[in-house]
């Protein structure tokens, strides 16, 4: 895992890239300890490629920028490809000259052999940039689920990117300053949507997606597409066993590759389903070597502690089991820390313990593994089956469920509701505007969070565009073919980034690789074409998967109803140990002369905050975000 950066300008001088490149590394050392490199393309003095490196594959050979043995080809990558000793067989037996087993070599020479094409060989996480300098081409990619990060800024004489915005920040190419629509995504899913950041001017590649930057005559022209989407093409021609069987066989796979390293790993265990099979199924391939695990708890009760089910499932695999207990009075110490990391505030309060779980990992190994992607890949959300009730409720009192190819009836669904209890103020809530409306409205409901705290805001953020229309162009998108269908897509390609977005940072911040072997694509892909009512049968929650790894992990772990993801006990704070923190944040005079906020809604909201929990922790967040980078406060 790497922190890359680059600029591209016709106007300046070498010595300025130089300057420029120099201080968007300083701000990637994080990412990238063990090693730093840089490259000025000999032929224009106009491109120049940065690279921190943490050194995971071949920790001798692999220092970056890496050219090939002609000169002609340069690459700043980060990430890794999992499947490199393949690609490595086979463009060796093409006569390229590789000698490292290094994946970033791979890489390299899988471009010069296939072009942008290599893009389609790859199994992984990743986000390069590639110097070409016979067709004098950038050419950048950031990896199909979008695990690893790429941020970039442009005008007509510079290009400029880095694995993180602070770095382009630092390039001083321009000014740190808000975007109102941003702001208005943030505020609905308190993530952004499409291509935005936060920061005007700055741009993520959006996952799957690729760039190209010609210099043409000393002009910099920017191209921009999609090279992989999810194809729901349902498969009707296997039986439940094929797609069960199919599923595991793929489980395995992607943990074995991932498992490849050149230092020591371990893995995240909460003591789920997602991160209990990554654990047993690693152990079962090491053949007793030791195995590390982490987990986080927090000592405000049973409710944020499972530690029980972790342990449980490191003792069943002999892993070597180990625990910290999130300390509730470092929360106003640490969360300006990461919000600083994360560069801009994404989905929820579960950044803080996975930092600290990330942290006490990186004191014992160098590569970690977890289950991050379950719920969206298989269904685990209760939202998921809030809305599918309505829908079930729908077909039963019109008698129109045998009218739907792929539906899930009410009957079927009935021995699963139980699940709800906990989520009775969700039912509530989405169905206080009435039964039966449109599906994209009525799954809207469920994930905006802005109904309950527009008003904290000024108007001006919600003028002039729509979360909701851009929300709709990816829920919409065609041929999906059923509710839970369009419901995981909007949630793989929105809030799914966001998620990533913290895995990243938080691991990153104390130079720890993260790797989510859920998220292989080949998985995604497959699950894509498994009929709706096989992958959501009877309603119940990650039905196709606990199908697959039933003979995997522990009965007691297989069988739990009581999941709640990484509970935090954000509320319990606010009233006590964070009470005077959030309190000066929220109610000072910069948060007042902000000219965003509606400052006596939020004092009011405070007070009832046993409700509105999530939303202040959203205000919260981006007060500190302002004061961080807008306001040039930094940490």
């Amino acid at each position: 895992m790497c922190g890359i950066a680059g600029i591209i300008d016709i106007s300046a001088a070498a010595e300025q890239l130089a300057e420029r490149v120099a201080a968007m590394q300083a701000t990637l050392k994080h990412r990238g300890p063990d090693d730093a490199g840089d490259y000025l393309c000999p032929d224009t003095g106009s491109v120049m490629l940065g690279h921190q490196r943490l050194a995971i594959i071949d920790p001798e050979h692999g220092a970056q920028p890496m050219t090939t043995a002609d000169g002609m080809i340069t690459i700043v990558f980060n990430g890794a490809i999992y499947n490199y000793l393949e690609l490595r067989r086979e463009l060796i037996g093409l006569q390229h000259p590789i000698h490292s087993y290094s994946d970033t070599e791979v890489l390299l020479y899988a471009y010069r052999q296939w072009g942008e094409a290599c893009l389609t060989k790859l199994q992984g996480m990743f986000a390069f940039a590639i110097w070409d300098r016979h067709k004098r081409k950038l050419f950048c990619a950031r990896d199909r689920l979008g695990i690893k990060p790429f941020y970039f800024a442009r005008t007509e004489n510079f290009f400029v990117f880095a694995s993180e915005i602070k770095a382009i920040l630092a390039s001083n190419y321009l000014t740190a300053s808000a975007d109102f629509q941003s702001l208005q995504d943030y505020v609905t899913f308190q993530y952004t949507l499409g291509d935005k950041t936060l920061f005007n001017q700055v741009y993520k590649l959006e996952p799957g997606c690729m760039l190209t930057v010609s210099l043409d005559d000393e002009r910099l022209n920017v191209a921009h597409k999609q090279y992989w989407d999810l194809d729901y093409t349902i498969d009707d021609h296997h039986n439940e066993s094929y797609f069960i069987d199919h599923l595991a066989f793929l489980l395995e796979d992607s943990v074995r590759q991932h498992l490849r390293s050149d230092v020591a790993l371990g893995a995240h265990l909460s003591g789920g389903l997602d991160s209990s099979t990554v654990v047993c199924m690693a152990t079962s391939m090491l053949a007793g070597a030791e195995f590390k695990t982490f987990t986080g708890a927090f000592h405000e009760g049973p409710a944020y502690d499972e530690t029980h089910y972790a342990k449980l499932v490191a003792q069943s695999v002999n892993a070597n089991y180990q625990e910290i207990y999130i300390p509730s009075e470092e929360f106003a110490n640490i969360l300006p820390k990461l919000i600083y990391m994360m560069d801009e505030p994404a989905a929820g309060p579960g950044l803080i313990p996975q930092y600290f779980v990330s942290k006490l990992a990186a004191e014992h190994v160098k590569v970690v593994l977890g289950g991050q992607g379950g719920d969206e890949l298989y269904i685990g959300y209760a939202r998921y089956l809030v809305a599918y009730l309505e829908k079930c409720l729908h077909g039963a009192i019109f008698a129109t469920a045998n009218q739907q190819k792929y539906a899930v009836s009410l009957d079927s669904v009935i021995p699963h509701l139980p699940l709800l209890q906990n989520y009775v103020p969700m039912l509530q809530h989405s169905w206080r505007e009435g039964l039966f409306t449109n599906e994209d409205e009525r799954y809207f409901r469920l994930i905006n969070r802005s109904e309950n705290s527009q008003h904290l805001y000024s108007p001006e953020i919600f003028t002039g565009y729509s979360s909701f229309a851009q929300y709709q162009q990816i829920f919409n998108k065609a041929d999906l073919h059923s509710l839970i269908n369009r419901m995981t897509y909007f949630d793989l390609k929105a809030s799914l980034p966001a998620l990533l977005q913290v895995e990243d940072r938080t691991s990153m911040a104390v130079s720890l690789e993260s790797r989510v072997p859920l998220l292989d694509h080949r998985i995604v892909e497959f699950l894509a074409t498994v009929p709706p009512n096989i992958k959501f049968a009877q309603g119940q929650s990650k039905y196709l998967f606990r199908q697959a790894i039933k003979n995997v992990i522990p009965e007691p772990v297989l069988s739990r109803q009581d999941k709640m993801g990484f509970p935090m006990p954000i509320q319990q704070w606010f009233k006590d140990c964070a009470r005077d923190f959030v309190m000066e944040i929220l109610f000072s005079n910069r948060a007042r002369q902000r000219g965003i906020y509606n400052i006596q809604a939020i004092e009011q909201m405070y007070q009832q905050e046993h409700q509105y929990s999530r939303i202040i922790w959203g205000v919260l967040c981006l007060e500190l975000w302002h004061r961080i980078y807008i306001d040039g406060d930094g940490f």
